[in-house]
């Protein structure tokens, strides 16, 4: 018997079941369905959060102090005072794989302005902050290393700082707002960002000098971290490496004594991420995965049903010449077919509703071609492995006995 009539016979006698072969196929479309949606999704989250972290500076590198001790208890690092002005000048001095640099100092601070107010959190930074951090101005300037030195009271905003103190339409650029007690000018309107991977807004933002949050705000000498780009994403790892030995030489840190720094690129954060989305991944495709297991048994099950019910035709069949390997190829074609078409459904499911989510989710749609192959390649299996012994049961079957069965 050629591939053609086996095909033809196969779907002639599932056609004969359509409620039946469709119920049968319920559990390999939902596990198929399932594996494509949680792969592609996967995928989307990983090239998102590498899209985030690109639109971040990808040769962006963070320095920290580590966490305090005190009495052993850990105070975290928000108070600590490793990174200090002297730091700074040793790097922008020493270092040659360093690009720009900028401190961080951060302070809490209600912003006012009329009769509108708006909980913000003051970043006092240098102005090579924005080129770190891929900001763009769509108003006005940035302030300079002049306003820097003089504690200016001016600032740059984001988006959202704009949308909850101003009316719709007002320019803000110009306008005098208080941070707290103290006036500040906004000179400088930042592009919108939108909100990151994470949900976080990233307009919601106001930058000041460094030096005005210092001393006008908290009255410190000390950074609560520092911003740095490498001159290229390749040298990101010689510039961490840089930087680490001119800290410890600042710092004079002892060969065997551990930094009171930490130092992360956008590489480390980036294989963080994708190693967790991966884990993620892999684990729920492994739970939609039983699905498949579930879809088998009762590919397996029906079959056996199958074969009882035509026990008459396979020995009318055998009666008049057919062998025992056409009748198992018969009720395995059957087996294969109807998981394969499963198989078929389920992918088209799961591009469907991966893509309803990403587009719902704002998320860039991907689609797996090896999910879908391998897919493809388990359905057949699926239907050779569940299909195999309801087929051998039906081979085995005495012609005689069989055309006696009622």
């Amino acid at each position: 018997m050629n591939l053609f009539n086996l095909v033809k016979i196969a779907i002639k006698a599932l056609l004969r079941n359509k409620g039946r072969a469709f119920l049968t196929m319920l559990g390999i479309i939902i596990g198929i369905t399932s594996v494509i949606v949680m792969v592609s999704l996967g995928q989307s989250s990983t090239l998102g959060v590498r899209d985030q972290l690109s639109s971040l500076g990808s040769n962006m590198i963070m320095i920290l102090p580590t966490n305090q001790m005190r009495e052993g208890v850990n105070m975290g690092n928000s108070t600590a005072k490793s990174l200090d002005l002297k730091d700074l000048k040793s790097l922008e001095k020493k270092s040659k794989y360093v690009a720009q640099i900028s401190p961080s100092v951060n302070s809490a601070a209600q912003l006012v302005f009329g009769s509108k107010n708006h909980p913000g959190n003051l970043q006092g930074v240098a102005p090579s902050y924005l080129d770190i951090r891929k900001y763009k101005l769509s108003q006005g300037v940035v302030f300079n290393d002049e306003q820097v030195k003089r504690y200016a009271k001016v600032c740059v905003v984001g988006k959202t700082i704009v949308d909850n103190l101003f009316e719709e339409g007002d320019n803000p650029v110009g306008k005098t707002i208080r941070c707290g007690a103290i006036p500040i000018k906004i000179i400088g309107v930042l592009e919108s960002k939108g909100q990151n991977q994470m949900g976080q807004d990233q307009d919601d933002i106001i930058l000041l000098p460094y030096t005005t949050v210092q001393k006008r705000f908290l009255g410190i000498d000390y950074f609560n971290m520092l911003f740095a780009s490498a001159i290229n994403e390749e040298s990101s790892e010689l510039a961490a490496t840089e930087i680490t030995y001119i800290l410890r030489e600042n710092h004079a840190i002892q060969p065997e004594a551990e930094d009171d720094f930490e130092i992360r690129t956008q590489e480390e954060l980036l294989t963080t991420m994708s190693s967790i989305t991966q884990v993620l991944t892999i684990l729920l495709s492994a739970i939609a995965s039983i699905s498949l297991i579930v879809g088998g048994i009762g590919i397996m099950n029906i079959m056996y049903v199958t074969v009882t019910e035509r026990t008459k035709e396979i020995g009318l069949r055998m009666a008049i010449g057919a062998k025992s390997r056409d009748v198992l190829y018969q009720f395995l074609s059957e087996s294969v077919i109807l998981s394969l078409i499963g198989g078929v459904i389920g992918i088209i499911l799961g591009i469907a509703i991966a893509f309803a989510v990403s587009t719902v989710l704002e998320w860039t749609f991907v689609v797996s071609q090896t999910a879908i192959i391998v897919s493809f390649i388990v359905c057949a299996a699926t239907g050779v492995f569940f299909g195999w012994y309801p087929a051998k049961k039906a081979a085995k079957l005495d012609p005689i006995n069989a055309l006696r069965y009622e």
